[in-house]
């Protein structure tokens, strides 16, 4: 089986504004009162963006490239609301997407999108049940959102011609900035809320994942944690990650928040990725934070072997985001992440490295793995 996995992509707010079917741009941010300004902040460094512009446009070259390698199934954290109504939570800031504009979503063959976010809710209870809604008549499968508790903790099934079975559990923390009111309740609506990583956490979610697992089925589970910047991996973190491998059976792990790549462990053969940065959103003309070069961000590509369920390859393929579409990124800027991810990867005793096509591999040999 092979994955194409991302993180955050984040259609809302700027990016909104220059799909075809904008919502209204009223923002209630402290220092932005529109999202049109966050396109203009984007023209002063880039240029003029188009506006009305075709939904597969904001990927840009990453079509190709998800195209080209031939994924078995497309998975992505949707970190938006998708609504044209709703109420602000007090929060902020505030991310939505006017449905008419699901085509960007679609355009890219998403199989599922994961909801266990810190802006899924951005437009209240009412929101967020759009979003369900709206992914389920487009039919695209979800995963950590919806009317009440049980729906919420359900997982996307995703199924090869073959049979073979993808189960996708995603969870919200609130590390990441996730309102602990945003958690489903029974008859309430809400995401599939984490409040700890204790051994009794990992128990539960074993116990979930035993009422759904079948022989033969992949288990990924999707989770939303930690802080925007900073390249550390909490220990809890890791303790967590390891102890779902070990414990409650599951094959890979998808992890996202931070605003840029984070390392990636193999650990008894299963892939953890305890960031995926950023994919898609409205920040290209916010400074900053530019020693993380978050302007460059990774498509990850995972190949499973079916018979094992153990990693067999990653490849991450790298891209410039430019007038809020993404580019192949150059030699340059992929050697960047590449020495970068190298750095990070090092502390679990693998490595990466630039391909001849200036994509990035990751190598590991589970013997000289720290613990």
């Amino acid at each position: 089986m092979r994955l194409f996995l991302c993180g955050d992509v984040m259609t809302g707010r700027g990016i909104d504004q220059i799909l075809p079917h904008p919502c209204d741009p009223t923002l209630y941010e402290t220092h932005m009162w529109s999202a049109v300004d966050y396109v203009a902040l984007a023209e002063h460094r880039a240029g003029e963006i188009p506006r009305a512009v075709p939904f597969d446009y904001i990927w840009g070259d990453a079509l190709d490239e998800i195209d080209r390698r031939e994924p078995d199934f497309r998975i992505i954290n949707l970190e938006t609301s998708i609504t044209a109504d709703g109420m602000p939570e007090a929060k902020g800031i505030n991310y939505r997407m006017h449905p008419d504009n699901l085509g960007c979503i679609a355009a890219a063959e998403v199989d599922c999108c994961v909801l266990a976010n810190n802006h899924v809710a951005d437009w209240g209870v009412d929101g967020l049940k759009d979003t369900v809604e709206a992914l389920d008549r487009n039919g695209i499968a979800t995963s950590g959102a919806g009317v009440d508790a049980e729906e919420a903790a359900r997982p996307a099934v995703l199924t090869l011609a073959a049979g073979m079975r993808l189960l996708i559990f995603s969870f919200a923390c609130p590390s990441s900035g996730v309102p602990v009111q945003w958690a489903a309740e029974k008859g309430w609506p809400g995401v599939n809320f984490l409040t700890d990583f204790s051994r009794n956490a990992v128990t539960r979610i074993g116990r979930k994942i035993g009422r759904w697992k079948r022989p033969g089925d992949l288990v990924l589970i999707s989770i939303h944690w930690g802080l925007n910047w900073g390249y550390e991996i909490p220990d809890d973190h890791q303790s967590f990650a390891r102890s779902l491998v070990d414990k409650a059976g599951v094959d890979v792990i998808h992890g996202h928040s931070s605003h840029h790549p984070l390392a990636i462990e193999v650990h008894a053969g299963k892939p953890i990725l305890y960031g995926c940065g950023d994919f898609i959103n409205d920040y290209e003309g916010i400074g900053g934070y530019e020693a993380f070069r978050p302007d460059l961000v990774l498509g990850y590509f995972l190949d499973i072997d079916d018979r094992t369920r153990c990693l067999r390859a990653v490849e991450m393929v790298p891209f410039h985001s430019r007038k809020f579409r993404l580019e192949r990124a150059s030699r340059a800027d992929a050697d960047w992440l590449s020495g970068t991810l190298d750095r990070e990867c090092r502390r679990f005793g693998h490595t990466v490295r630039l391909t001849e096509d200036d994509a990035l591999a990751l190598s590991w040999c589970v013997q000289h793995a720290k613990v």
